[in-house]
């Protein structure tokens, strides 16, 4: 399949879908320059297309069939002689590492008129266009993700799969859930790239450690296994994205996840130092939806984050981050474990401690915080409340249920699927008691599948007359701050405020004017 694509300097390039190779036969003439997206395929039943590196990469997302989609990573094609180019440019940048001195994102990149000097000094007659072309290759494989490049580049993307050789990617997208790619590694092509992948984590993948956790450069986490050792198909890897700007409490709302009612409710609590842990399963935005209501924070608390891999992204300043370290020793020494660094973090005083996920014995350690007066958030891997409660009292946790009294509440949150498309909705806020030394809840709020709507269902609450009451407020006043918050999220939804770093400032000013 072949289609006209713009370059930068107006001249049309023939491309192809990634899964075909980039080779073509010929360069074809000049031709007006393009803004927009090339002609479709007729052929293809289109359902969405968009720029994944302008001007060179783009994607088809087309229906295969009635419940079926596809994914098509379409790049220009380079002739023969191209390729031998870009095969001897990419030797001399390995071999002599061409960079400049300005940094993005914390990473060097290749000075482009180095670079433009080096292709010429193989081609003296290549044209302008053509040079831009091979520089996209150049910098897609030697700072990029090769193949994987455009994929990382689709910020719609929440996950990328490769199960082994000769069997297409897969991915998660935002909006139209699993898909198949046009997306191909061979044999010795995915192993070569495992083994790039692992290196830019700065982790030694090898036939003697054939199975690695990594998280890369622009803050992705990757599991990577090499080989058929632990993998009868091969080499493989799972990419889970990093998302640069992440989730607000507008966004959630926008996303239906929450409305403004009961994110009114999570602000106030979250405000007056409610500890909270959010709960659900596998890919249901547990950890977006912790970082989202931690913008609830009052602007200058002194807040510490604990994750394994960094996701967590605050508009506080007195915030410190902190991950954990795995060593690349055998005895493993050098280990800094997320139970290490709570205790840690308990030494600094903090008012409020977000810990990403609790899985062992730091589940003890964050109840012990939250039973000395930090408020705490984190999230647990379970499908209800009581999924929750199990996880936490029984091996290998065992948190005492006396200490669940300093526990307020638990966000329920999961992934549905409907028609095909995944969506994501708070299930329920529920508040939590110890009762004759067991842990009971009362929900406060609940989702209505029937109606897709939140339903609140508590006439009173332990958690908010225990607000109310440190406020001094009676009953009416508690309503009316909610409401406040209520009118300020849907203000800001109407706004369009929806980037961290304008709903971050909303949040914060209000906050401000109402202890004023």
């Amino acid at each position: 399949m072949m289609f006209d694509f713009p370059s930068l300097f107006g001249r049309r390039v023939k491309t192809t879908p990634a899964g075909d190779g980039v080779v073509a036969d010929e360069v074809p003439d000049p031709g007006p320059m393009i803004l927009e997206l090339p002609p479709a395929d007729p052929a293809l039943d289109i359902v969405e297309r968009y720029w994944l590196v302008p001007p060179f990469s783009y994607v088809n997302i087309f229906r295969k069939d009635a419940i079926t989609l596809g994914y098509e990573v379409v790049e220009p094609k380079v002739t023969e002689k191209e390729l031998i180019v870009l095969e001897e440019t990419f030797e001399q940048l390995r071999a002599t590492l061409i960079y400049d001195t300005a940094r993005k994102r914390g990473e060097l990149g290749l000075d482009p008129d180095l670079l433009r000097r080096v292709i010429r000094s193989f081609d003296p007659e290549i044209a302008d266009d053509r040079v831009e072309v091979l520089m996209y290759y150049l910098r897609r494989n030697f700072l990029g993700y090769g193949k994987l490049d455009p994929l990382m580049n689709d910020d719609r993307i929440e996950d990328i799969t490769c199960n082994g050789p000769e069997i297409p990617i897969f991915l998660y997208h935002r909006r139209y859930a699993n898909i198949q790619t046009n997306c191909v590694f061979d044999g010795e092509e995915l192993n070569k790239f495992v083994l790039k992948l692992a290196q830019k984590a700065d982790k030694q993948l090898s036939l003697s450690t054939p199975l690695i956790d990594a998280a890369l450069p622009e803050g992705s986490r990757a599991q990577i296994t090499y080989s058929d050792i632990v993998s009868s198909r091969g080499s493989s890897f799972t990419v889970r994205k990093f998302r640069a700007d992440p989730l607000t409490p507008v966004s959630l709302i926008d996303n239906n996840t929450y409305d403004a009612d009961l994110m009114a409710h999570i602000w106030l609590a979250v405000e007056n130092r409610k500890s909270m842990i959010v709960t659900g399963g596998t890919a249901s935005g547990k950890t977006s939806t912790m970082n989202a209501i931690s913008f609830f924070i009052p602007p200058v608390a002194k807040i510490v984050s604990i994750e394994d891999t960094r996701e967590i992204q605050l508009p506080h300043i007195n915030w410190l981050p902190m991950r954990t370290r795995e060593s690349a020793n055998v005895s493993g020494t050098g280990n800094v474990g997320m139970f290490y660094l709570l205790k840690a973090a308990l030494r600094q005083r903090p008012e409020y401690i977000i810990v990403g996920e609790v899985r062992g014995e730091e589940a003890q350690t964050l109840f012990q915080a939250m039973n000395t007066g930090h408020t705490t958030y984190s999230t647990v891997h379970a499908g209800n409340v009581q999924e929750t409660v199990n996880r936490l009292t029984h091996e290998p946790i065992n948190v005492p249920v006396a200490m669940f009294n300093a526990l307020d509440l638990i966000l329920v949150q999961s992934l549905l699927y409907e028609g095909g498309r995944g969506f994501r909705r708070c299930l329920s806020l529920n508040e939590i008691r110890v009762v004759d030394d067991q842990v009971r809840w009362e929900p406060l709020f609940t989702w209505d599948h029937r109606t897709d709507r939140f339903v609140r269902v508590y006439e009173r609450s332990a958690v908010f007359d225990d607000i109310a009451y440190r406020n001094g407020w009676d009953r009416e006043q508690l309503e009316a701050a909610i409401a406040v918050r209520r009118d300020a999220l849907t203000d800001m939804i109407h706004q369009g405020a929806l980037s961290p770093l304008k709903v971050g400032q909303m949040v914060q000013e209000m906050m401000v004017r109402e202890q004023q």
